[in-house]
């Protein structure tokens, strides 16, 4: 067999082998998620954690400039070359998926977290409105403690870094209950692509070879205590979006500070009413009326920013995105995100929010 045929090949056995490992969450959630990934993932977040910018970025930025570089010299011999052209970047693709998984993407294929937190996966539109309703009112407390009047929005007086460290509060408060949750070792960086990811309608992703949070710095700050802690998620082997939500819910709703806690709740609450704006529009509209007005605004100012950055390229990486979480266990593609209403609904059908 010729050499430039084997790494060709071993992407092919690794997908066969992904395939498979699909039928077996229990092993790879002992083995791999509480396992090897635990051993792999924390000296990376302590030993980058320290370096203030996002290495992972530099990285990227690196092999985007080589692959410009090599695509560009060869562009004039893909006619008469096609087969080595192709067979390259293919072995180059394979090393790619390889790592990708080795150091983090494993996690697509672990335990759900409706079975590890015993949680039921259906809910009723009843137990949805009851929730709802439920949310409504704590969102509104909260407002209204922080502004002291329910028509002004909440505006946050934290830095971005010193949302980085008061996080890791709401993590140690959730984690008393559910250690499966603790969070250490700090890594999380204001992505040097932030304003790429805002055009194409991202507030995060997290670099799976370096396993640091990467943070779009841009957005609303109402919001950005969420963002950060459903990449914190994702840094502790949770690779579901439906999931990283609930969790980063959760830790921000535990978090002893209350900006921390509107911001938890309101992004929640969004969800909720983007899902009854899905379902009945008529129940939308009441749900409207006993909404703080100064909650409104905060969305109105999430909706005003994230439209003057809507274009083709958005819609275009959120088709490819869509496709990609899809390959990857999550069968709802982007709507994943809005998936976490149902751990939310039956999660506190019994408990207090």
């Amino acid at each position: 067999m010729k050499k430039s045929y084997i790494l060709p090949i071993f992407l092919l056995i690794q997908i066969l082998i992904l395939k498979i490992l699909r039928s077996f969450p229990e092993s790879v959630e002992r083995f791999y998620s509480n396992g090897f990934y635990q051993f792999l993932s924390k000296p990376l977040r302590i030993i980058l954690g320290k370096i203030p910018f996002s290495v992972g970025d530099c990285i990227y930025f690196i092999l985007i400039l080589f692959a410009l570089k090599w695509f560009w010299k060869n562009r004039k011999s893909w006619k008469s070359e096609w087969k080595k052209n192709i067979l390259t970047v293919l072995s180059v693709l394979s090393v790619f998926y390889f790592f990708f998984h080795f150091f983090w993407a494993l996690n697509y294929y672990r335990e759900p977290l409706f079975e590890k937190m015993n949680i039921e996966r259906d809910y009723t539109d009843k137990d949805l409105l009851a929730f709802t309703k439920k949310l409504i009112a704590k969102t509104n407390d909260i407002q209204n403690q922080i502004t002291k009047n329910d028509s002004l929005k909440v505006v946050f007086p934290y830095s971005q870094n010193q949302v980085f460290d008061m996080n890791q509060n709401g993590y140690e408060n959730l984690s008393k209950e559910y250690p499966f949750f603790t969070y250490t070792h700090l890594s999380i960086k204001k992505s040097l692509f932030s304003l790429p990811l805002t055009y194409m309608g991202f507030g995060g992703y997290l670099n799976p070879f370096t396993n640091e949070a990467q943070v779009n710095y841009l957005g609303p700050m109402y919001s950005f205590p969420m963002t950060t802690n459903h990449e914190m998620a994702h840094q502790m082997g949770y690779a579901s979006e439906s999931e990283c939500n609930f969790i980063g819910f959760m830790s921000s709703i535990k978090n002893k500070n209350l900006y921390f806690q509107y911001s938890g709740y309101s992004m929640a609450l969004r969800y909720c009413l983007g899902n009854w704006q899905v379902r009945d529009e008529k129940v939308l509209k009441q749900l409207l009326k006993i909404v703080n007005k100064g909650i409104l605004k905060n969305y109105k100012e999430s909706e005003d920013f994230w439209d003057q950055y809507e274009t083709p390229i958005e819609t275009g990486f959120h088709i490819f995105y869509d496709r990609f979480l899809k390959i990857n266990q999550q069968k709802d593609g982007m709507d994943s995100y809005s998936k976490f209403v149902n751990l939310m609904v039956n999660y506190y059908k019994e408990r207090p929010l």
